[in-house]
């Protein structure tokens, strides 16, 4: 309790403390331990100054913290951090002789155990990366272009179903094209247009 509570360490022990109350607010779900982190790789927008935002981001891909959300890196950090600011001041500091000393030593401390928790942080949180990845989803307007199956028995102003061959899966989607067309069940066709207000695509026979 003397080290923790003892300089360099009791700055450390009062984050600690802020950290241990946002995660047992996250427990309850008053706050969502994402909604708060920094995306480093994709440059996510956040609250306050983008100046401010793009120079923290900036540092924390420098220090190999990216690739988790920033509540998870911060709380990692300052856990290390305090963990090894905790030791020096029980087996160090008490072999200080004067209190000038004591706060040249313990402000060395301090910054060392950042230094390293820094770095011991980047290893701990590099198995993490593949936990957070982002897929973005794939939009209707998305498939305009690609090519599709058609699955019903004609095709026409009203009525159609098409099948796009996907990776893993294919996409059943409703389709139309004017009627003059000779569309009919296995032929491919070419997608050219998203209609969003009927949620349907147009077509036509594949050249």
């Amino acid at each position: 309790m003397d080290a923790a509570i003892g300089y360099p360490t009791a700055i450390l022990t009062a984050l600690l403390l802020v950290v241990l109350v946002y995660w047992l607010l996250a427990l309850v779900g008053w706050v969502d331990f994402e909604s708060s982190g920094i995306d480093m790789e994709l440059g996510l927008q956040a609250d306050g100054d983008p100046g401010e935002i793009s120079t923290l981001a900036g540092y924390m891909v420098a220090m190999g913290l990216s690739g988790v959300p920033f509540s998870i890196a911060l709380s990692v950090l300052v856990l290390v951090a305090w963990t090894l600011s905790c030791l020096a001041g029980e087996w160090l500091m008490p072999l200080v002789p004067t209190l000038t000393l004591q706060i040249v030593v313990g402000t060395g401390v301090l910054l060392l155990s950042v230094a390293l928790a820094i770095l011991a942080t980047a290893l701990l949180v590099r198995p993490l990366r593949g936990l957070f990845v982002t897929h973005q989803a794939m939009g209707n307007a998305s498939l305009v272009g690609q090519t599709c199956t058609v699955m019903s028995q004609r095709v026409d102003g009203r009525h159609g179903h098409a099948e796009v061959a996907q990776r893993g899966a294919s996409i059943q989607i409703r389709v139309w094209a004017p009627d003059d067309n000779r569309l009919t069940k296995g032929d491919a066709a070419v997608i050219l247009a998203y209609d969003e207000a009927a949620n349907r695509y147009r077509i036509e026979p594949e050249p």
